[in-house]
């Protein structure tokens, strides 16, 4: 990378960081060149608005989500392997993010999902195709006859993104110790009654 694309990288990490604590509306230009030592001017040379900063983080959540929870799922088996592997990682991801506030993109669904405008649009983008990809994989696992073929692909993907935002709640903001089980207990639940019917 050029010292201009290694600094936007640098600024970009440091503002993610920033967003999961103090949420997209918390992110300012002077409050992250503050944190930065940077001047507000240096920081509109990379990003020319706080719009454009705030975009430019949730795309860049989008693709460290994909990083640590799609990306490594597509190494498991096609099929019910790989459907269980992302529902892993995704625990995983809630657990130890590399984010003091946790995952910005369920923090931004939440904070912008009254607010209409880009960033409301941009979030719901990432999450469609989150819930997309889900899909997928739960219709492959269905061909592959590793779940029952007919089963309510909407309804999988449902239940698995709501036991998945649960845990967050209660890991993180509870504080629940048995927060991880009950979500791995969930999921698991959710498989076995996806499974084909072996009478």
């Amino acid at each position: 990378m050029s010292k201009g694309e290694r600094t936007r990288a640098m600024i970009l990490d440091e503002a993610l960081a920033l967003s999961s604590t103090d949420g997209l509306a918390g992110l300012t230009i002077g409050s992250l060149a503050e944190r930065l030592g940077m001047s507000k001017s240096g920081l509109f040379a990379h990003f020319g608005s706080k719009e454009q900063l705030q975009a430019a983080v949730i795309e860049r959540a989008g693709e460290m989500f994909t990083d640590v929870v799609i990306r490594p799922s597509l190494e498991k088996p096609r099929g019910l392997p790989r459907v269980c592997a992302l529902f892993e990682n995704w625990i995983d991801w809630t657990k130890g993010a590399g984010l003091p506030g946790g995952c910005p993109m369920q923090s931004a669904s939440l904070e912008l999902d009254d607010k209409p405008g880009p960033l409301r649009d941009l979030v719901a983008h990432q999450q469609d195709r989150l819930r997309s990809f889900i899909a997928r994989g739960v219709r492959m696992a269905m061909e592959e006859g590793h779940l029952r073929p007919d089963l309510d692909v909407d309804q999988f993907v449902f239940e698995g993104i709501s036991i998945s935002f649960g845990f967050a709640m209660n890991h993180r903001l509870l504080n629940h110790p048995d927060a991880e089980q009950w979500a791995r207990n969930a999921i698991r639940g959710l498989v076995q009654r996806s499974l084909p019917d072996k009478t």
